[in-house]
């Protein structure tokens, strides 16, 4: 093949849509930290997903497809990694889309628009990164376009680049040799060209490794027989979904909880199902291309639980500035309601939102005027994104934690315009100090000691990794015992699904013995992953 046309084109981006899901799971691993929430190779996926669902809507026609390629990614992107992704296939299209003849020399400049879409998304550039891979491999493909190579040839010379590119990221990056791995968004990166020369010479596509060969030593979880009565979530959502996916839809639901109902037709659902997994969920809808709306959780554990909605009516009254949100987990969704909060989107570690699904969300604001809280900050790129495109005056509150997202509410007013909150909530939130306690998910050398998969690991923010331990708790106290300094006077903890009451009891009676000055305040997040998450003013 010496030219490409829309039909080739289309088949390139279905492709690499196809590998990244088969390979989401090693680019996931790709993690500098230890920490269950990588997620390079599962956000590139959603946003390739939400492309693949444009592009297949637009008749096949060059233009009409390049436009769709770049406003799908726009509109999908999810993550750091997603919003990158975008970029470069924005700089792509929109080079094909101007080209007279998409030939080996239109190819080689089409990636070096690619590349430099990239480096003008990220207001520092760190070489090391998926932009450094995407640079050479544009810089392979001028030079061998330049000397009249084939179309073929162009891309084998910058996939040849960008391999090895990817493999010399370690050593421009300390944090990945230390890590003792590559660029994830590289990684995913190198997959775009393997897809195209896969489409244009038929090369084959490289096999995604194993599980077991991408992390040996992770701990497997004992498989479980649980009851319907043991189900701890009930999930409801409207969905919007074509009639052809719904059956897809239903089956991930079966793998992952039980009590499902699924009624509806003519692209509209009304969806219900128990679960202990809010997030897979909800990640069920995205994942089929659908949009799960009016979401409803209820904690069927606690008696006394109401069920959550998020877009409650009591929410819905005007104001002047309304609140957007991120966040998972049922405590987490009403805590965040009853601060203010008009509009939470499910998502967070493992889950990003894409920028469509915070741009609806701003759109729904009763308000003229909207503060965004990403609440981590992989999900703040898609926020700036989101805020840039809305017709509403929106401002991002930087809050790369759901500690930082509860201080930063309290000094929300809704009677104030977006600026002035934003400033306001920011100065709040500089304050705080955060930490949280997860399990990891590979071994690797930290500051504070050697850690094995399945160790339990306190973070800092700021700091990384401060505390390795054979259980949560004995985490969760050596990090507090480094956040709860002489000048802090409050705690706030966060519990998620996966700590008990005894572990709580045990994090509460150290501070009242080794702090007894400070203030406790807990909260049930009921987040997943993360089974403390601490916040010390």
């Amino acid at each position: 093949m010496e030219r490409l046309g829309a039909d080739a084109l289309r088949a390139t981006i279905t492709c690499f849509r196809d590998a990244v899901r088969e390979h989401a799971r090693e680019l996931d691993r790709l993690n500098v930290y230890p920490v269950p929430d990588g997620d390079t190779g599962t956000n590139m996926a959603r946003t390739l997903d939400a492309v693949v669902t444009e592009m297949e809507a637009v008749p096949a026609e060059l233009v009409a497809t390049c436009r769709a390629v770049a406003h799908g990614s726009l509109m999908g992107a999810r993550g750091n990694s997603g919003v990158i992704l975008s970029q470069i296939l924005r700089g792509l299209t929109t080079a094909f889309e101007q080209a007279i003849d998409v030939g080996p020399r239109a190819v080689a400049a089409a990636l070096s628009s690619a590349s430099a879409a990239a480096y003008e998304a990220v207001l520092r550039p760190v070489e090391g990164t998926i932009l450094t891979v995407a640079r050479e491999a544009a810089d392979a493909a001028s030079t061998a376009a330049a000397a009249g190579a084939t179309l073929g040839d162009v891309l084998a010379a910058a996939s040849r680049r960008a391999h090895e590119a990817l493999q010399h990221t370690p050593e421009l990056l300390p944090v990945l040799k230390e890590a003792g791995v590559v660029d994830a968004g590289g990684a995913g990166f190198v997959l775009l060209l393997d897809a195209a020369l896969h489409v244009v010479d038929g090369r084959p596509l490289p096999s995604a490794p194993t599980l077991d060969e991408i992390a040996p030593d992770l701990p497997r979880a004992a498989p479980r027989g649980t009851r319907v009565e043991d189900l701890r979530y009930e999930v409801m959502f409207f969905l919007d979904l074509g009639d052809t996916e719904i059956g897809r839809f239903k089956e991930a639901w079966g793998r992952i909880g039980d009590s499902i109902v699924v009624v509806g037709g003519d692209g509209l659902w009304n969806c219900h199902v128990h679960t202990d997994d809010i997030g897979a969920a909800v990640e069920a809808a995205l994942t089929a291309g659908g949009r799960p709306w009016k979401i409803r959780v209820t904690d069927l554990r606690d008696e006394a639980a109401a069920e959550h909605d998020v877009r409650e009516e009591a929410m819905r009254r005007p104001r002047t500035c309304g609140v957007v949100a991120v966040a998972d987990g049922a405590g987490l969704l009403a805590l965040l309601g009853r601060l203010g909060v008009q509009e939470v989107v499910v998502g967070g570690q493992t889950m990003n939102p894409s920028t469509a699904e915070l741009l609806e969300a701003v759109e729904r604001a009763a308000a003229g005027q909207v503060v965004l809280l990403p609440a981590n900050g992989n999900i703040l790129p898609v926020a700036e994104q989101a805020a840039a495109l809305t017709g509403k005056v929106a401002r991002v509150v930087p809050a790369c934690s759901i500690p930082e997202a509860l201080v930063a509410l309290v000094a929300y007013e809704p009677d104030r315009g977006a600026g002035e909150n934003a400033e306001r909530m920011a100065e709040a939130m500089a304050g705080v100090a955060v930490g949280e306690v997860t399990r990891a998910v590979r071994a690797v050398t930290s500051p504070a000691g050697a850690v094995d998969a399945g160790d339990w690991i306190g973070l800092i923010q700021g700091d990384g990794i401060v505390a390795v331990a054979s259980s949560a708790v004995a985490a969760g106290i050596a990090t507090l015992d480094l956040l709860v300094t002489a000048d802090r006077e409050l705690v706030t903890i966060i519990h998620g699904e996966d700590a008990g009451p005894e572990e709580l009891g045990a994090l509460r009676d150290w501070l009242g013995t080794a702090r007894p000055a400070v203030d406790v305040e807990v909260h049930d997040g009921g987040q997943a992953l993360y089974p403390f998450l601490f916040g010390v003013e």
